[in-house]
């Protein structure tokens, strides 16, 4: 039996008594803003779409460095990490590809260029400085461009009158530090917001197969993040939020040219800067949001020091979004975008740009129905015109002490070869790639969902979902000729089972659990997408609020890798612990898999082994 079951079984036991003892307030969480699921502010209650939300409560309990970490909590979510911090790391939401997954920073979409794939590198992304993270699931083109299989927005502080931010320090096992900083402030008329944060660790053997080196594969990280807003009237408001990350890591097996052979003596650098503009204008019933977001990326690996290979990623987007109320219950949101995107590595120099329309209609039909509609329009300059949907309904009926509510998402949506994989392909020396002239992927997708709202805070969520993707496109393993592509298509149906249950006490319990199964057009299982995954947190608050701890329980079972073997079952047990000295100055501390679990994630990669950390923070 797995470890997982027992600790499930045993603080489910005990969850009666202390509920009936609940004393919470009414129930707020219907009521919270969301801004992911259609790009401007809605209310809980009338979103039909699958939508997570992560607090900076959520994310300082859990203490994690690495935003996939925290990522990795939610339901739905698998992450595959390739030999600790800053190694190749994929994030996957409801089984699609990580490339796929969307995200965006402030507004900003951090997506990486200069990649095979054109989508957001998550090993270089830190936790520190983030307050809130909100994930939508499933297909999500209409409103976030075509390609999107699930999107997470992420913000940083936000200004407040007056002077405010905190220090931190940290340090733990494999000689890992943090030092971070942030200050935010401003008046009724300018607002500013800055973020530092340098990470270092020596890391551990990243793979099992380095038996020569058998060196640590250590990561650095430098981030900064700052944004500055002016009010020049209350219905017009100008920003720029600006952002550099530079990350260094060490890793096994790379090509070294002077003996033909493979090393483990490798490192390679990353650097990303990004930047958005932007101006947004209330007029009456109209808002109106004009930006250009700019974002250049370079990478480069080296053997032995010197330089392999590498490449340049240039991202520029000009985008509007608009929105009409027509009543207190209808409203118009539409916009427009060009993306134009470019690829250099040294060997091969493409560019190409994407114009997109949407609108979507968002309404309450009848009394506590709530509708949205909307539809797309991409003319890509390589793969033409395009168009695709979303639509979804959410039903919210007063059932006992509570709401229940009935929802359902449909969706559309393609995705373009990506400039890397066009450039490989055009240079393929032999079959079967050299025959193949890629096109795009095609993508649709459902769900369906219960969620109930109780009055004393609990809350417990059910969903299924099924999404297709058809002609996939995918690297040739057995000959390594390029890039291939299957005509039929690939599946990943599940259920995402969620609870937050407040107990008494101090006590809170939370947690989800999700069935994935999924089938590529050959039939088998795609590589590296648990077929169960689970999240169990139990969390105390006491000593007038003083004294926090929380103990958390993730496994991942039944994944298969690229041959069809499989991969590790695991749980890992995680624990957390913050004490506030004195007002603003506060103790915390945490054990990363507490019960010292041996488990891989990418077979001969290495995980991390029992790590405490601790650390000092203080608010101002």
């Amino acid at each position: 039996m797995s470890r997982f079951t027992p600790l499930a079984l045993a603080v489910a036991s005990a969850i009666p008594a202390l509920a009936h003892a609940q004393t919470e307030p009414a129930n707020s969480k219907l009521e919270e803003i969301i801004v992911v699921s259609s790009r401007v502010e809605m209310p809980l209650r009338q979103i039909g779409t699958s939508v997570s939300v992560i607090t900076e409560t959520d994310i300082q309990a859990r203490g994690f460095n690495s935003l996939y970490d925290v990522l990795r909590t939610q339901p739905a979510i698998a992450v595959s990490n390739s030999g600790g911090a800053g190694s190749a790391t994929s994030v996957r939401v409801r089984g699609e590809e990580g490339f796929r997954t969307k995200l965006y920073i402030d507004g900003i979409d951090v997506s990486d260029t200069s990649g095979t794939q054109i989508g957001p590198k998550f090993e270089n992304l830190l936790s520190t400085g983030i307050t809130r993270v909100e994930v939508l699931r499933g297909t999500q083109g209409m409103m976030y461009g075509a390609d999107a299989g699930g999107v997470i927005n992420a913000y940083t502080r936000s200004a407040e009158p007056g002077l405010g931010g905190s220090v931190s320090a940290e340090g733990g096992r494999y000689g890992t530090q943090q030092l971070a900083a942030d200050v935010a402030g401003g008046n009724d008329t300018v607002d500013f917001s800055l973020t530092a944060v340098d990470f270092e660790t020596d890391g551990f053997n990243a793979r099992d197969t380095d038996t020569d080196l058998k060196d640590d594969d250590g990561y650095e990280n430098t981030t900064l993040h700052g944004r500055l807003g002016w009010n020049i009237t209350d219905d017009f408001r100008l920003e720029a939020v600006m952002r550099d990350v530079e990350g260094e890591n060490e890793y096994d097996s790379c090509y070294d040219s002077a003996t033909f052979s493979n090393s483990n003596d490798c490192y390679n650098t990353f650097d990303q800067t990004a930047w958005r503009v932007s101006a947004q204008l209330q007029t009456g019933s109209f808002s109106h949001d004009l930006s250009y977001t700019g974002n250049e990326t370079e990478r480069a690996f080296y053997t032995k020091n010197v330089f392999g290979f590498g490449g340049d990623g240039d991202l520029d987007q000009y985008g509007y979004l608009g929105s009409y109320s027509l009543t207190e219950t209808t409203r118009f949101v539409y916009g427009a975008e060009r993306k134009e995107e470019s690829f250099d590595d040294g060997w091969n120099n493409h560019e190409r740009e994407q114009d997109g329309y949407y609108l979507e209609y968002q309404g309450e039909a009848i009394s506590d129905v709530f509708l949205t509609a909307g539809v797309r329009y991409d003319d890509n300059e390589d793969f033409g015109t395009h168009t695709t949907y979303r639509a979804s309904a959410a039903y919210l009926i007063p059932v006992g002490d509570g709401e229940l509510k009935l929802k359902a998402t449909y969706g559309t949506g393609f995705r373009a070869p990506s400039l890397y994989e066009i450039a490989y392909n055009e240079n393929a020396f032999y079959p079967p790639a050299s025959e193949v002239e890629l096109k795009e992927e095609e993508s649709e997708g459902f769900d369906v969902g219960v969620a109930w709202f109780a009055n004393n805070g609990i809350y417990l969520e059910a969903n299924y979902f099924d999404q297709t993707v058809s002609d996939e496109i995918y690297f040739d393993l057995d000959f390594f000729s390029g890039y291939l592509q299957g005509s039929g298509d690939t599946d990943s149906t599940g259920v995402e089972l969620i609870g937050e249950l407040p107990l008494a006490w101090g006590l809170a319990l939370d947690g989800n659990y999700t069935y994935n199964d999924t089938e590529n057009a050959t039939g088998s299982a795609r590589i590296r997408r648990p077929e169960h995954l689970a999240n169990l947190g139990l969390t105390w608050l006491g000593l007038n609020d003083r004294l926090s701890m929380g103990v958390y329980v993730r496994g991942s079972y039944d994944a298969e890798d690229i041959d069809g073997s499989e991969l590790d079952d695991y749980e890992v047990v995680n624990l957390n612990a913050s004490f506030t000295v004195i007002d603003g100055l506060e103790l915390y501390g945490r054990v990363e898999n507490l019960l010292d679990e041996d488990y891989q994630e990418v077979p001969s990669y290495n995980t991390s082994g029992a790590a405490a950390y601790a650390g000092v923070r203080y608010n101002f």
